[in-house]
């Protein structure tokens, strides 16, 4: 039999905020499909995360903006319309909304100064590389093939000079199957997925060229066992 406090344990690993909630996914893949006639489409709306998340990192609920790019090729293209939305947003706040970011320096983050956009840009392994030869002890040992917590995701931001810091390629297996496959093989077999990390916060965004080779998106869905749930 189970204790009351065991029972309470249980249904808070099921249930969002110890209450069932039924929860739909973002409109990402659909998008994905409009973009096919109108080529750039965005969604901008209430967003609303599966896991317990009740940090004032992870908002529970939150807007989002999603985009969707017809015929980009490369990372670099989705690099520059992230600087440019994030450059566009923040001369935006600073010029429109002085009272609030003076409040914001004041009250919740007095050290932290604006910055020019001069972005660092590298890849997952040089990332991970960057880490293992760090001399700060991190709670999490980074390691290839794991995801980057935000303490390593700071002290990259702050080993490339406190600017924004692209991260590009990361594993195969720890990206959703709609992003493109590096077509790399052995351990180092990555695909075509990028971060932005900025000052202060660790992961601001994230991108990806979308697997558009019909064969290598069948074969990773059969893998993962979702032909059923995505027939469509």
């Amino acid at each position: 039999l189970q204790t009351s406090d065991e029972t309470r344990q249980s249904a808070e690993k099921i249930h969002f905020f110890n209450v069932p909630a039924f929860l739909t996914v973002s409109g990402q893949l659909h998008l994905e499909v409009m973009a096919g006639a109108f080529t750039h489409v965005f969604t901008f709306g209430p967003t609303f995360r599966a896991e317990n998340s009740q940090s004032r990192r992870h908002l529970a609920e939150f807007y989002m903006v999603e985009a969707e790019l017809s015929f980009t090729e490369s990372l670099q293209d989705i690099m520059q319309v992230m600087e440019d939305l994030f450059k566009t947003a923040t001369n935006t706040v600073l010029s429109k909304c002085p009272h609030d970011v003076e409040l914001f320096h004041k009250y919740i983050a007095p050290a932290q100064k604006p910055f020019f956009f001069f972005s660092c840009r590298i890849s997952y392994n040089e990332a991970v590389e960057i880490l293992k030869q760090a001399s700060q002890t991190f709670t999490f040992k980074p390691e290839w093939g794991c995801d980057l917590q935000t303490e390593h995701e700071k002290y990259l931001v702050k080993h490339c000079g406190e600017v924004p810091v692209f991260v590009i390629n990361y594993p195969y297996d720890l990206k959703p199957f709609y992003m493109r496959d590096n077509d790399e093989d052995g351990p180092q077999h990555t695909v075509a997925a990028v971060d932005l990390l900025v000052p202060g916060t660790g992961e601001l965004c994230g991108g990806s060229l979308r697997e558009e080779r019909l064969p290598c998106l069948e074969s990773r869905l059969q893998r993962l066992g979702l032909i059923d749930a995505y027939q469509w």
